[in-house]
This record gives C-alpha cells, sequence and structure tokens, in this order.
C-alpha cells in the first residue's frame, strides 16, 4: 500500500514538472562591468552594441582602439613566449641530448611582425591568465578584480569638449 501511494506521488509530480527542463548556464565570476571592460580591451569596437558606438564620440572611441592595440601586442608577445616555451619542453624531452636542442634553447627572440594565431584553448589560456595579463600591462585597471559597478558619470555639457 505504500508503495503504490509512493509511485501515486511520483507521477503525480511528473505530471506536474514534465517538459520543465532547467539550464544551468556556465557562469564566471566576474560582474557584468568587469566582463564590459574585458570584452572591450579584447575585442575593441566589435565589442560594442551599434547603439553604443552611434552615443560614443570619436575620441573615446579611439581610445578604445588604442587600448585594444595595445592588447593585441601583448596578447601576440605572451602567445609567442609560451608557443617558444611549449617547442623547447618538447624538443629537451625527444632530443636531449641534440645540439639543435641546444640551439633552440638559447635563442628566445620574439618577431614582432609574425601574428601567433594559436588559440587560447590550444595554448590553454584561461581568461583569469588574459585578465592577470592585462592588469600586470596596465590594459585594465589595478582595481579590476574589485570592480563591481560601472562607476556613476554625470552627463558632459555639450561645450565641454570645447574648453
Amino acid at each position: 500500500m505504500i508503495k503504490m501511494e509512493k509511485l501515486k506521488q511520483d507521477v503525480k509530480h511528473y505530471q506536474l514538472h514534465a517538459g520543465k527542463t532547467y539550464m544551468q548556464y556556465e557562469q564566471d565570476k566576474y560582474s557584468v562591468y568587469q566582463n564590459y571592460l574585458y570584452k572591450r580591451a579584447l575585442y575593441g569596437l566589435e565589442a560594442l552594441t551599434e547603439k553604443e558606438l552611434a552615443l560614443m564620440c570619436s575620441k573615446k572611441k579611439q581610445r578604445i582602439l588604442n587600448v585594444y592595440k595595445r592588447a593585441q601586442t601583448v596578447l601576440n608577445t605572451f602567445k609567442q613566449r609560451l608557443t617558444i616555451k611549449y617547442s623547447n619542453d618538447i624538443l629537451q624531452y625527444f632530443f636531449p641530448n641534440s645540439q639543435i636542442t641546444q640551439d633552440a634553447m638559447m635563442c628566445d627572440e620574439l618577431d614582432e611582425k609574425h601574428k601567433n594565431t594559436l588559440t587560447f584553448k590550444d595554448l590553454k589560456v584561461s581568461k583569469d591568465d588574459i585578465i592577470a595579463i592585462f592588469i600586470a600591462e596596465g590594459i585594465l585597471p589595478k582595481n579590476f578584480l574589485s570592480l563591481r559597478e560601472e562607476p556613476i558619470v554625470l552627463p558632459m555639457l555639450k561645450n565641454a569638449n570645447k574648453a
């Protein structure tokens, strides 16, 4: 008799909640404003909506573009250093006593003109790693990790840019 009641309760619960699926999306530990700053540095003007771009003055667009270019240069350098480290580790593992390995280990020059196209996933670089690099390089503010909300900014006067 008790099993029958349990079965009825289970059927009732299933009928009430059938078809209701719940998706749990992965959420990072960063606030909306932190993600906004991060994406703006990483993607530049591409991270902004058309509405934001339309309301933004040309000087701010240029500042965002400058930060984006600097971020890309820093990331490219980081990716090249990481690639050199990985390739040296592989050579050291497979050919520890080879002269070529010794020569490769001595050379750690970076090519500023070369664009490293490896993905962050391939290099096992996380969002936290990128944020740490951006903070260290001054691309993101030093207090980035403590920022939670966008600072309140008063609207500028029409004649403020002319002064």
